[in-house]
């Protein structure tokens, strides 16, 4: 493994990779080593700092190896905060190591807000990477305005490193909410909690979060929720609407502003599953669907709870576990078994251009 601190040295192992039919696989913090592959690794870790933040502009750049942790800081110094809410998975794949930004884009890493705010590669506004000739690239720039490479910009979020190595981000910022508020049912069943989960989502007291955790994931009876965030009297005002309008699915209770906050940053890092299986699994399918495949997970043994409204069911229990999949759903492994990256057509065409030596090889 080689740690770079300068873009030119990476710039450099790469286009010496090029030139002798070598290859890489990038690398972030080595925090989610279940996506490993048995490639010389390239890790970005030393090449960090914050380039620039216009909290006017709601703007940040910085470095591929930033921690987020930093990035994170910083924002929160000037009342602002990372929109995609990226989780911190070590404790559930038992890592170590530092979560970085740029691993963060590289595996479009986003946490409960997508539901409502989207992943992290809408909030990407441009990247500097190094492609597989060991050119380096601008995609994007600073502004929602300005289109050029925005598509590219799409693309190298999420490729796990396969066309290209990142080197620097720019990301769209939001302000901090003042309050978070949160109203939970308990009791549910799977097919309960979407319906109600649902009702939430569709209200128009703007839930930027909706989740189910099931009993055999530290909750005794199975607990529903959905977050509200805004200023203080907005919170106030809609979690109580919230709660009346989701009646007829339960008795709800309302969460004050500190256990709302650890509450979703346990949902946010998968924190109920950590340690209940040797393997783990993001499944993403139709809300409508989500039940039916919590049965079968329970019958074959596993773990699971329920992120964005029941459309993301995380996974836990032994490896054997996948072969519970089924017709319309996607299992992407977390921890516990190699992971395809799924190279689309238009993945190839691309890879083709930016990587025609396969030099880099997915993270």
């Amino acid at each position: 493994m080689i740690a770079p601190e300068h873009e030119a040295d990476i710039q450099a192992a790469v286009a010496e990779a090029a030139a002798t039919h070598g290859h890489w696989r990038i690398a972030g913090g080595g925090t989610q080593t279940g996506l490993e592959g048995g490639h010389d690794v390239l890790s970005l870790a030393a090449h960090r700092g914050i380039v620039f933040h216009a909290p006017k502009e709601l703007v940040v750049r910085a470095r591929a190896g930033t921690p987020l942790a930093e990035v994170e800081a910083a924002l929160s110094a000037e009342g602002q905060h990372l929109i995609a809410e990226p989780p911190d998975l070590r404790a559930l794949l038992a890592t170590s190591g530092e979560p970085t930004l740029g691993g963060a884009v590289a595996t479009n890493l986003s946490g409960p807000r997508r539901v409502h705010g989207g992943a992290m590669r809408d909030h990407v506004l441009g990247l500097r990477f190094v492609t597989g000739e060991g050119k380096v690239f601008r995609a994007g720039g600073r502004v929602l305005k300005n289109v050029t490479g925005l598509d590219l910009c799409k693309l190298l979020t999420g490729s796990r490193g396969l066309l290209g190595a990142i080197t620097e981000i720019t990301l769209k910022v939001l302000p901090a909410p003042e309050r978070v508020g949160t109203v939970a049912i308990a009791g549910l069943g799977p097919a309960a909690a979407v319906r109600a989960m649902a009702a939430g989502l569709r209200s128009p007291f703007a839930v930027s979060a909706a989740a189910h955790i099931a009993p055999g994931a530290g909750h005794p009876r199975g607990l529903t929720a959905m977050r509200i965030e805004d200023f203080a009297a907005s919170v106030a005002y809609r979690c109580d609407r919230l709660r009346g309008m989701l009646a007829e699915h339960g008795t709800a209770e309302i969460f004050s502003d500190h256990d709302s906050r650890s509450f979703w940053r346990q949902v946010r890092d998968v924190a109920p599953l950590a340690g209940l299986g040797p393997a783990i699994w993001r499944v993403t399918l139709r809300p409508s669907a989500a039940a039916t495949v919590a049965a079968r997970v329970e019958a074959a043994g596993g773990t699971w709870m329920m992120d964005g409204g029941g459309a993301v069911l995380f996974v836990a229990g032994e490896p054997a576990l996948a072969g519970a999949r089924g017709d319309g759903e996607t299992w992407v492994a977390l921890k516990g078994e190699p992971v395809p990256f799924p190279e689309r057509p238009e993945m190839s065409r691309v890879r083709a251009v930016l990587d025609p030596h396969h030099v880099f090889a997915a993270s």
